[in-house]
């Protein structure tokens, strides 16, 4: 039997048998028995088919693809949660990193980072110190500053004209940007002068090479404070590029103090000048430079985009003015010293000239100088060979002026008196050379005789009678062969022959040859001969006052005792005959004064031949009054051909001590004694 009948209520649908899935519980109606009743063959059917499904479930197979199709690679992630994990792993890394970033900047290197950004905002200006002022000993004037500034540029502001680039559109920024700095350059060059073409460069220059920001552009430099004043009216009257009123921005000042010399030509080889960089490059400003110069300040404040913030930080540290100095120089006297000798060199159509006056107490130098000279404000205009100070660095042969120092060593060491006795013959045979005298005079001289008319041989002789060595050391003691110290660069210290110099050699040096000196060197030593034996170091300073006012201690100048008063007394009786008549007949004596002198006149070294020239000389003269106590000494130097000593040098000497006696209170007397001494022996 196929089957069996299921007979429900009356008037029920006819449901058909259904089959149960295979491998699956019987279906809804299924009888649970029909399952055993099936044929054998449809069982094992049932049951291949079961064991493929399972299988199919377990394995899935995969179709092989033919070798040449090439799959691209493809990470597989196929669970979800999986995604996620790798995702909250990759932030997890990002965050851990910024935060590490942040621990590194914030701890271990915040103070290097907040350096660095400050230094960003930092801008810096350094603030000029006023040099220091020289005057002379009455207050006048020799050299100081005036008012001036540096004009600077902010080519950042320049290139918006000021205004704030956020508010303005790409067009009006690359019109301002174009058309400002010529604006402004066109402006600067009818106050400041130049060309357009000067300063467009430096307008439009608004970053450096590093890549920062370029908010600082000198333009100009000693602009005086007035035609600064005339630049900004005349920047603020332009109409920008956009046709607005408000002027043209971005230059600025800073304080920049112009150094003036107001009386140009007056001591200027003594005070010097400075540089274009305000440095001082000769004279007196080289040589004090430092102190003149003071320190500069400086102060730093915050700066944003557009310039300085207001409540920003700031600090300042104020610059300290220069030292200024009082010189012993009495501008009065020292323009006359200038008058008297240019008018002398022109006379006598000399090379060169230096005249000096000195206080004999205390080696201060009242009056320095020297022809040609020059401007201090315009110093481009002289030639080098006049920038400096001859009486300082030039060194010569003294002539005959030296044998004040001769007589006086021997004096001194009680070798001779002003009486004694010397023998003059007509030659003096002296290392293979003749001695010879200039003048024909007596062969029987006393040692004013010999001063009187200037004796070469009468002055070689009367040395051999001291040890070589022992008359260095006296001409060493007088300054003569190293520097003064005097406060001025350059100085030369001349030369003296070594203590085991050649016979011949002192015979030179005893009448001014063999040897040389400096003009300075030559006052600063024949005050010691006449003021009563003491060498005081030359000095053109007075005192100094610091930036604030204050007094400032000068160093000390030394001072030491040569020869005794009592030799001093002599030598300028000596030196009193000269002025009564002798070869210093062109420098009588002052009518009301009793004053010594001696001139001198040495030829100079040709240098081509390196021998001397017969024409040439170094023609000088000392003077100093009053004999009975001596106050002023003036000694003058000539570089003239064919005109001795007392002609060309004497005439300056006296016409400035007649002035230097009664300014500085030394009074004419009445009745002056006169020289009565004789000059001559009778053998």
């Amino acid at each position: 039997m196929a089957g069996s009948q299921n007979h429900g209520p009356r008037g029920q649908r006819h449901t058909p048998k259904q089959q149960t899935p295979s491998g699956g519980r019987p279906a809804t109606g299924q009888h649970p028995h029909d399952q055993a009743r099936q044929r054998p063959h449809d069982q094992a059917r049932q049951r291949a088919a079961s064991a493929r499904a399972r299988a199919a479930t377990a394995a899935p197979r995969t179709r092989r693809r033919p070798k040449s199709e090439k799959r691209p690679w493809r990470l597989h992630l196929g669970s979800t949660s999986l995604r996620i994990r790798i995702f909250l792993l990759a932030m997890a890394i990002v965050v851990t990193l910024i935060a590490g970033r942040a621990v590194t900047l914030q701890g271990f290197d915040s103070a290097a980072n907040a350096a660095a950004a400050a230094e960003k905002m930092t801008q810096k200006r350094v603030l000029a110190p006023t040099r220091g002022s020289i005057t002379d000993r009455n207050g006048e004037v020799l050299a100081g500053t005036q008012p001036a500034v540096k004009v600077v540029a902010d080519p950042v502001s320049i290139a918006t004209n000021g205004l704030n680039p956020i508010s303005l559109d790409a067009e009006e920024k690359a019109r301002l940007g174009e058309q400002t700095p010529r604006q402004i350059a066109t402006v600067l060059v009818r106050y400041l002068g130049g060309s357009v073409s000067d300063y467009l460069p430096s307008l439009r220059r608004t970053s450096q090479p590093d890549g920062t920001p370029d908010r600082y552009e000198v333009l100009a430099v000693n602009v005086p404070a007035d035609t600064y004043l005339q630049l900004q009216a005349g920047l603020a009257s332009v109409k920008d590029a956009l046709g607005d009123e408000g002027g043209l921005n971005g230059i600025s000042k800073e304080d920049d103090p112009i150094r003036v010399y107001p009386s140009g030509t007056l001591a200027s080889n003594v005070v010097g000048f400075v540089n274009s960089e305000g440095q001082g490059a000769a004279g007196l400003e080289y040589y004090l430079n430092t102190s003149l110069a003071g320190l500069p300040g400086s102060e730093q404040f915050e700066s944003g985009q557009y310039g300085r913030i207001p409540l920003g930080h700031s600090t300042l540290k104020a610059a300290q003015n220069g030292t200024s100095y009082e010189l012993t120089l009495d501008a009065g006297l020292q323009y006359q010293a200038q008058q008297l000798l240019n008018a002398q060199v022109a006379k006598t159509k000399g090379l060169s000239g230096t005249t000096i006056v000195m206080n004999v107490k205390t080696g201060e130098l009242l009056a320095l100088a020297t022809t040609p000279s020059y401007d201090s404000n315009n110093p481009g205009a002289a030639s080098a060979a006049n920038l400096g100070n001859r009486a300082v660095t030039d060194a010569y042969e003294p002539g005959s002026v030296q044998k004040v120092f001769t007589i006086a060593a021997l004096m001194d060491a009680g070798i001779i008196t002003p009486g004694t006795k010397v023998q003059v013959p007509g030659t003096l045979s002296s290392g293979g050379g003749t001695i010879n005298d200039a003048s024909v005079h007596s062969a029987d001289l006393t040692v004013r005789g010999v001063m009187y008319y200037s004796s070469n041989i009468g002055a070689a002789l009367l040395a051999r009678q001291m040890d070589k060595a022992e008359l260095r050391r006296y001409l060493a003691s007088f300054g003569l062969g190293s520097p003064s110290g005097i406060q001025q660069p350059g100085e030369g210290s001349g030369y003296l022959p070594p203590p085991d110099m050649a016979d011949y050699t002192r015979d030179q040096i005893a009448f001014g040859q063999g040897l040389s000196v400096t003009a300075v060197q030559m006052a600063a030593g024949l005050a010691a001969v006449t003021n009563g034996g003491v060498y005081h170091s030359p000095t053109l300073l007075k005192s100094a006052t610091d930036g604030s006012g204050h007094p400032v201690g000068l160093p000390a100048t030394s001072s030491h005792r040569v020869i005794s008063e009592q030799a001093s007394a002599e030598v300028r009786e000596a030196m009193e005959a000269v002025t009564a008549g002798g070869t210093g007949q062109a420098s009588r004596m002052i009518p009301g004064y009793r004053m010594g002198g001696k001139s001198g006149t040495a030829q100079t070294i040709d240098s081509a031949t390196g021998r001397y020239d017969n024409d040439l000389y170094m023609s000088s003269y000392v003077t100093v009054a009053p004999l009975e106590d001596p106050q002023i000494l003036v000694y003058t130097v000539i570089n003239v051909h064919g005109q001795y000593g007392a002609t060309a040098a004497g005439p300056v000497s006296r016409e400035l001590m007649e002035l230097a006696l009664p300014r500085y209170g030394v009074l004419p007397q009445a009745n002056v004694p006169v020289d009565t001494e004789p000059l001559t022996y009778e053998p």
